[in-house]
């Protein structure tokens, strides 16, 4: 079932080699099913070893591991659990075992998760909402922070250089870790064969330390990592990197390794928001909703139309809307974005095509693109159902349809009361409008029953009906006699979907005398079409004389006699 790469994982040097995992990770505007607050993890292939019931609980949850074979997730009671292959002990389980059922990790359940990344062995960094930082997994380069080299079967927490920080943004490499805090510092450790850490050597770090250098003085808002190299977005806009950069993925003109932050001078005047790394190139949003690209470009990640790596910052066009997102994961040469309104576009290696350009796809999210056509299928960041407790105007009115507390007015109808209220009543009802008075406080009806009545005032709070179709002829009927052509239609609308041979006669009857003509015509075809059935029914007997001389000469008319 599941794939897994050797417990000590190869360093590659080499320009663009295959990829490794890792995703640089935050907690931002994620995927709703707003209406249900469930996380929609249908398409990511190892959610199916979970029961409906579990998928309905999940409300964070990030897939990792060299092929989408790992998941840590948690469910709307704050518990945390993992799932999959366990390469490295990357599952926090205490033990190297893989989990084809969801495994409970106790020693994070209760804590509220903030932000998740995982690099290439894989190790996991993960922030909760207090600002700690816990890791675990893979750490044959101290990516875990905890000052030796033996992996992490549990997560741990990581305090050393972090105490009294809050950190609120993590990221990670292929085997080196970098965390934000809310003062806007940066903090990074493991390994450092290329400058990734950015302590100006390439010994590997294994501990936390401040990121200084020109970023001393600087307030961080945004970090990202690709395999080898880290980049950091300043409050003033601009963008600072450091590390591997073979590929031009830093974005200085030259292919030389930085060993300490540089800013990137080729942005001067543009206010970047947000950076994005891939597997060995970059992407950064401006405050003006445009992107630049830089790096590596063999399978068109950059999407400026060609497989040339570009060492500069390149503007890419995706179509003539703003953009408000950018995605990209370390682990894949894959790029997507999305725009003000709504469309995704993706280009770069998908599913080993080469995409050059910025495709229009039909997915409403980024995290599609990823699900759907990188290679892994991992997620380029923590996906999170975020409360939501707004109600819209149409959702607060459908609430307090016969609600007592707040109604001032009462429709007493076979001895039973609907709570209303007046003024949405005059406002929606021209009817009502003309025949309510200020000082009503109870109203008594009996041209109609209960059901059709309650029917119509909920309708007037919700836009739509409730009702067999039976009472749904009632309902017509007061529809016709308030001239509400709409809610005329949506009674013709259930009627048509519950007609049946038992009570097609009566539905016909009640369409001639409500004069709902295209109602009228459908219940006679579909009396024609069940002619021996219906001819046998209760109501056919009972029908009224003039109304069956009419059917009779109309369906003879249309040759339902004919032998």
């Amino acid at each position: 079932l599941f794939l897994c790469r050797g417990t000590q994982a190869q360093i590659h040097m080499e320009d663009e080699s295959p990829p490794s995992q890792g995703v640089s990770a935050k907690v931002l505007e994620a995927t709703l099913l707003s209406a249900l607050k469930m996380l929609d993890v249908g398409k990511w292939p190892i959610f199916s070893l979970c029961s409906q019931e579990e998928l309905k609980l999940i409300r964070q949850a990030c897939v990792f591991g060299s092929a989408g074979n790992e998941v840590l997730y948690a469910t709307e009671n704050d518990e945390v659990f993992v799932l999959g292959m366990n390469c490295s002990g990357c599952l926090g389980t205490g033990d190297m075992q893989s989990a084809i059922e969801p495994r409970r990790l106790d020693s994070l359940c209760g804590k509220k998760i903030a932000c998740l990344s995982y690099g290439s062995g894989p190790h996991v960094v993960l922030a909760t909402e207090e600002g700690e930082v816990y890791t675990w997994g893979h750490n044959a380069y101290s990516q875990l922070g905890n000052g030796t080299t033996n992996h992490g079967f549990v997560p741990c927490q990581v305090s050393t250089n972090l105490v009294n920080k809050k950190v609120i943004e993590v990221a990670c490499g292929s085997h080196h870790s970098m965390v934000l805090t809310s003062d806007g510092e940066v903090y990074t450790w493991g390994y450092n064969n290329s400058g990734q850490v950015g302590s100006g050597s390439t010994a590997n770090q294994p501990i936390p330390r401040r990121v200084t250098s020109c970023l001393q003085n600087k307030i961080v808002v945004n970090i990202a990592c690709g395999q080898m190299c880290s980049m950091a977005v300043v409050e003033n806009g601009e963008v600072y990197v450091w590390g591997y950069n073979g590929n031009g993925q830093l974005g200085l003109g030259s292919s030389g390794n930085q060993p300490t932050p540089c800013r990137v001078a080729a942005l001067q005047g543009v206010r970047v928001q947000r950076v994005a790394c891939g597997y060995a190139h970059t992407l950064v949003l401006t405050d003006e909703g445009q992107i630049y690209a830089w790096g590596a470009n063999s399978y068109g990640q950059l999407g400026t139309g060609n497989k040339s790596n570009q060492s500069y910052p390149t503007t890419v066009t995706v179509d003539k809307d703003r953009v408000i997102e950018i995605a990209a994961c370390h682990s894949a040469h894959t790029s997507a974005a999305k725009t003000q309104s709504g469309q995704v576009y993706m280009w770069g290696q998908c599913r080993g095509q080469s995409v050059i350009l910025p495709h229009l796809t039909h997915f409403a999210c980024t995290d599609d693109v990823f699900a759907c056509f990188a290679t892994p299928a991992v997620m380029w960041r923590l996906l999170s159902v975020e409360p939501d407790d707004h109600l819209t105007v149409a959702q607060s009115l459908k609430k307090e349809f016969d609600n007592p507390e707040t109604a001032d007015l009462k429709f007493l109808v076979d001895g039973k009361y609907i709570h209303v209220h007046k003024v949405l009543l005059k406002i929606r009802c021209e009817h009502l409008r003309s025949i309510l008075n200020s000082d009503d406080e109870v109203i008594e009806m009996s041209e109609f029953s209960y059901p059709v009545y309650r029917a119509f005032l909920e309708y007037l709070y919700t836009d739509s009906i409730r009702l067999p179709p039976e009472d749904a002829i009632g309902l017509l009927d007061l529809a016709t006699l308030y001239r509400e052509n709409r809610l005329k239609k949506l009674c013709q609308q259930t009627i048509k979907q519950g007609i049946c041979e038992e009570n097609a006669i009566a539905l016909l009857s009640a369409a001639v005398k409500y004069e709902a003509q295209d109602l009228e015509e459908f219940c006679f075809r579909f009396c024609i079409n069940h002619l021996t059935v219906v001819t046998q029914t209760q109501g056919f007997a009972e029908m009224d004389h003039d109304l069956l001389k009419n059917f009779i000469s109309k369906a003879s008319r249309v040759g339902a006699f004919r032998n």
